[in-house]
């Protein structure tokens, strides 16, 4: 079938609906099965869904946190909670969402939160409340549009391919080089089969394509959202995959979606996400983050010249030269120009190839004009213009160098990229004027509380939130009794473990419109772990893994016999401490980069001797509960590189306004990631082992040592390392 029969009128009723569009979940439906009788409060679907598991049982963080939801919904306030891995907080949140007029809004960090809700916890929580409610509760995914296959581009991928794919720049592509003619026929092919799936698919959602597609094929069937026509100008708008998950998310109880695509509907006057009165951010600790990269900007030479093919036809000969010039201008500037951020203003080079591209555009743009309803094809026009639009914007606001702004070059080690790069200071503002307004925000995650406050993240997510308060006379008696930094449980007469439960919660901070909560965790981390701090090894200073770093990692690692997860702060130190071991020991030593890291992970949890390396990547995304995982060990404490130019000229920014730099911004982040990496050992009731940060500044470190330790779970804490040891070898025995 040709490209023009895919979009055929007939071939989308031949397949089965999409399972997260069944049931009655029109808005009139929802609001008859509601009438039946009393709407059943949140707690008491908490208590429906936890029943329908077997040997399953209310948890007390779980019901705080549903009963906080419930209150905040009713009083309008905006709520921070903090719930610890084990608290259930995802059936903690459900739960008092369908509670909710109109569709609720999840947004999630992580492709592995998504789909264990779409996956598992939303199913089973439609099952158990079904009873309850009278109707089965209805839910949908959200996803950018360019995550669905575009049935106009679809029909003109034949013509583009030659232009826009099988001649791209080498820089355009991650291996670098022209492509062969082998590789152009295996896209060719991919393409092919992309055809094929037009015609069964129900949702054409990218990630329900099994197997699936590199990016470049991919990109030559879906639109991103720029340079989308809509729906009512495209000739197969009837059909289109994104207007109808758009369609069935208006209609569910429950819409999840991301991070990035809550980022962009923020700065879109949210026209994307549907209507709301409740959105509840999971994974809150990275919503700040993903603003600033929706954000973000930049020029390559690459995109430039795939911009001026792709509108060359729309174009008089001297526009589409004045735009290739641009392009090569930058190409001279940015191969001029050192990597790093930009502090006294554009070099002169890197301007004038702004200027000369900001011109080029903008006639470009007057050239191509409006596009008229019975224009013969509106979606190659819009793609041109919106292409040109956002190269004009961005070259405009490199060449304003805003106070508000940070500009820098970015190039990577393998020298084929090479781009000028502009994103906000702060996003702060953004979120405060954008994320709360018209409806309720829950935020949750297992790290909010940093350096045992919110405070310091609520600022982040736009709140107004209040200086810290003097301790307390109590709490100022204690510090004096246990020493600066130093744990009640480690004090002088006292027992490190036994007699001694730490204080598990965090107080709670509030400010206008918002509270916060920690419910704690399931977990007795006291009894279940113990956090090493090497404080008797060198601080750290020089890049990779210093000696007496690597013998440490390695008596630990062989007094427990492998079942070690490694967290560097940098591939060379990683790659040292796999030479290291492998060395010197049998232990089978698996390196993130030498296989796919999925396969890796599998085979850590299935090779009980096994060791797992590798850089931040493993921070957040492992899960290896029981004794495959019993030691995690992090080399240094993870501190943003001084290269890193956000967080260095948001440091640089607070230290001209008579602050401190290091502490306002560089410990927050060092917090987040090492609280992320150190959770990464207790992930089930069962599980025991020790965390080793072999970074001495963790206790020894008076300014900012104890605000990193009340970052993270209260594990039983020591700086012996035959404490260490001796716990490891008994676990070996065990």
């Amino acid at each position: 079938m040709g490209a023009a029969g895919v979009g055929g009128a007939g071939y989308r009723r031949t397949v089965t609906p999409p399972r997260t569009a069944t049931g009655s979940a029109t808005p009139s439906a929802r609001a008859k099965g509601r009438r039946r009788g009393a709407r059943p409060s949140g707690t008491e679907l908490l208590a429906a869904a936890v029943g329908a598991v077997p040997g399953g049982a209310e948890r007390p963080g779980q019901l705080q946190m549903t009963t906080a939801i419930e209150e905040c919904v009713a009083g309008g306030e905006h709520l921070l909670v903090q719930a610890g891995t084990g608290t259930g907080k995802s059936l903690a949140y459900l739960a008092p969402a369908l509670t909710v007029d109109g569709p609720v809004v999840v947004s999630t960090a992580t492709l592995a939160l998504q789909s264990q809700l779409v996956d598992h916890d939303l199913p089973r929580l439609a099952d158990a409340v079904e009873p309850v409610l009278g109707r089965r509760p209805t839910f949908a995914v959200l996803k950018g549009r360019h995550h669905y296959l575009c049935l106009a581009r679809l029909d003109n991928s034949t013509e583009e391919e030659p232009e826009d794919t099988l001649f791209d720049a080498p820089a355009a592509r991650p291996s670098g080089g022209t492509k062969w003619l082998g590789e152009a026929g295996r896209l060719g092919k991919q393409v092919e089969r992309l055809r094929d799936w037009a015609e069964k698919t129900a949702t054409g959602d990218r990630d329900e394509l099994d197997p699936g597609v590199d990016d470049q094929a991919w990109r030559l069937v879906s639109m991103p959202a720029r340079e989308c026509v809509g729906a009512a100008r495209c000739p197969f708008g009837q059909e289109c995959f994104a207007e109808a998950s758009r369609a069935r998310a208006r209609e569910a109880d429950i819409v999840v979606t991301n991070h990035s695509l809550l980022a962009v509907d923020m700065l879109a006057d949210r026209h994307i996400v549907p209507p709301h009165k409740l959105l509840i951010v999971d994974e809150a600790h990275e919503l700040a983050d993903r603003v600033s990269s929706a954000a973000q900007a930049e020029l390559v030479p690459e995109l430039i010249d795939r911009t001026t093919r792709r509108a060359r036809t729309l174009l008089r000969p001297e526009t589409a030269e004045a735009l290739t010039a641009a392009g090569d201008a930058l190409a001279v500037g940015l191969a001029e120009a050192p990597a790093g951020r930009i502090t006294a203003g554009l070099p002169t080079p890197l301007r004038e190839a702004c200027t000369l591209l900001d011109a080029a555009t903008r006639s470009a743009l007057d050239a191509i004009g409006d596009i008229k309803a019975d224009d013969p094809d509106p979606v190659r026009k819009q793609q041109a213009k919106a292409a040109l639009d956002e190269l004009s914007t961005t070259a405009q606001r490199l060449l304003e160098e805003g106070d508000h702004d940070v500009a820098w070059v970015e190039k990577n080690d393998s020298g084929n990229r090479r781009a000028l790069v502009v994103a906000p200071l702060t996003v702060a503002g953004t979120l405060a004027a954008h994320l709360y307004d018209e409806r309720t925000v829950v935020a949750t995650s297992a790290t909010l509380a940093l350096g045992g406050r919110f405070d310091t993240v609520a600022r982040a997510l736009g709140l107004d939130a209040p200086p810290p308060a003097p301790p307390s006379p109590a709490a100022a008696a204690l510090a004096a009794r246990t020493g600066p930094g130093r744990p009640a449980a480690e004090a002088p007469g006292r027992r490190l473990a036994g007699d001694v439960t730490p204080n598990t919660v965090v107080p709670a901070t509030e400010g206008p419109g918002w509270r916060s909560l920690d419910v704690g965790s399931p977990f007795d981390y006291a009894r279940q772990g113990i956090l090493y701090v090497a404080a008797h090894l060198p601080r750290p200073s020089v890049s990779g893994l210093p000696e007496a770093a690597g013998e440490e990692l390695l008596g630990l690692v062989e007094a427990l016999g492998g079942r070690t997860l490694g967290l560097f702060s940098s591939r060379r130190a990683a790659q040292q401490a796999a030479e290291l071991l492998r060395a010197r020991t049998d232990l089978p030593v698996l390196l993130q980069g030498e296989e796919a890291l999925p396969l890796l992970v599998r085979r850590f949890r299935e090779e009980r001797a096994s060791c797992l390396f590798g850089v931040m990547s493993l921070w957040q995304g492992v899960d290896v509960p029981g004794d495959a995982c019993q030691l995690v060990v992090i080399d240094r404490l993870p501190f943003p590189r001084p290269d890193e130019p956000l967080a260095a000229a948001r440091a640089a920014a607070v230290d001209a306004g008579g602050g401190s730099g290091f502490s306002a911004v560089s410990v927050p982040i060092a917090a987040v990631r090492l609280a992320q990496g150190v959770g990464r050992l207790i992930r089930a009731t069962g599980d025991r082992g020790v965390v080793a940060v072999l970074d001495s500044r963790l206790e020894t470190a008076r300014g900012y040592g104890p605000f990193l330790r009340r970052s993270l779970p209260p594990f039983w804490y020591t700086t012996r390392p035959e404490v260490a040891r001796g716990a490891l070898e008994r676990l070996a025995k065990s």
